[in-house]
Parts: C-alpha cells; structure tokens; sequence
C-alpha cells in the first residue's frame, strides 16, 4: 500500500504564488513518474506538470515558465512552485505517483486533492 500526503495550496491574490508539496510513502521499491494535475468545476481533470525519476520534466502549456516541478527521489516527494498565478489556475490540485511497490507490483495512486484559489 501506498500513501500519498499533500499540502500546501490555499488562497492566493493574482500575480502570487504557492507551494504544493507531496510526500509519497508505504512499500516503495522504486518510484517512476510523480507529477501534478488539477480539476476546475465542470472540467475535466488535467495534467499540469510531471517529472520521471531521471528529472525530466512536462509542463502544461498554459504553466510553462511559471510553475516549476521538482524532487527529492530519496524521500519520494515531489514540489510544485506555483508563481504568477492567474485565476484561471483556480482548481483542486492532485498528486499523481507511479512505480513498483513490493513484488514488483506497479502502482499508480491518487492524492486527496488540495484547493488552489486564485482570486482577482
């Protein structure tokens, strides 16, 4: 089993920035891609950046040269600096975390989501 444990987020006035951190634990062998997405009412859930075990990193085209994903592979977390933010980056923020748990066994898992407000 593994477990994903985000924090940060909150509210936050246009042109300020943000912090999301994810911190991943349990019966991890190796971790693959950790990454972030976001949902908005009545969208539907995106990517907005993730990164491979090697530090190669995918950026939505709506965050490039604004938000910046990074991690810490011996402590299996991953950041999102969020700055300039914008209210349409308003949605709840998720972590994503792939790889191997014990056996071998692939596994791919959700956070419980954290609320990003961006207001004007």
């Amino acid at each position: 089993q593994v477990q994903l444990v985000e924090s940060g987020g909150g509210l936050v006035q246009a042109g300020g920035s943000l912090r999301l951190s994810c911190a991943a634990s349990g019966s991890i062998i190796s971790m693959n891609a950790m990454g972030w997405y976001r949902q908005a009412p009545g969208k539907q859930r995106e990517l907005v950046a993730v990164i491979t075990s090697g530090g190669s990193t995918n950026y939505a085209d709506s965050v490039k040269g604004r938000f910046t994903i990074s991690r810490d592979n011996a402590k299996n977390t991953v950041v999102l600096q969020m700055n300039s933010l914008k209210p349409e980056d308003t949605a709840v923020y998720y972590c994503n975390a792939q790889g191997h748990s014990t056996g071998w066994r692939p596994f791919a898992y959700w956070g419980q989501g954290t609320q990003v407000t961006v207001s004007s």
